[in-house]
């Protein structure tokens, strides 16, 4: 359960900073936020699945599951706000 939640709100920081970074793909505050929400669960779950389960809710008390966990989320978060970015751009032509 706290893989998730890091997870969940370290995407929500990373589809603000992928927001911030780029212009082109920022939605405002509070859709980057809810963007990188989704993105920060999809991206720890995908991790969770390559891993096989190697990093779990047990190992996310250490720190290397807590750096994983922040890894996946921001980056998730980051990747699907860069997607839905691209297809709202590609929807206004």
């Amino acid at each position: 359960m706290l893989e998730l939640i890091i997870s969940l709100a370290s995407g929500a920081l990373g589809g603000n900073l992928a927001g911030k970074a780029s212009s082109a793909l920022n939605q405002g505050t509070l859709i980057n936020s809810i963007v990188g929400i989704l993105g920060g669960g999809l991206g720890g779950q995908i991790l969770s699945t390559l891993t096989g389960g190697a990093v779990d809710a047990g190992s996310a008390a250490s720190i290397a599951g807590i750096v994983s966990s922040v890894a996946s989320g921001g980056v998730g978060g980051g990747v699907l706000l860069a997607i839905v970015g691209f297809i709202r751009k590609a929807i206004g032509k």
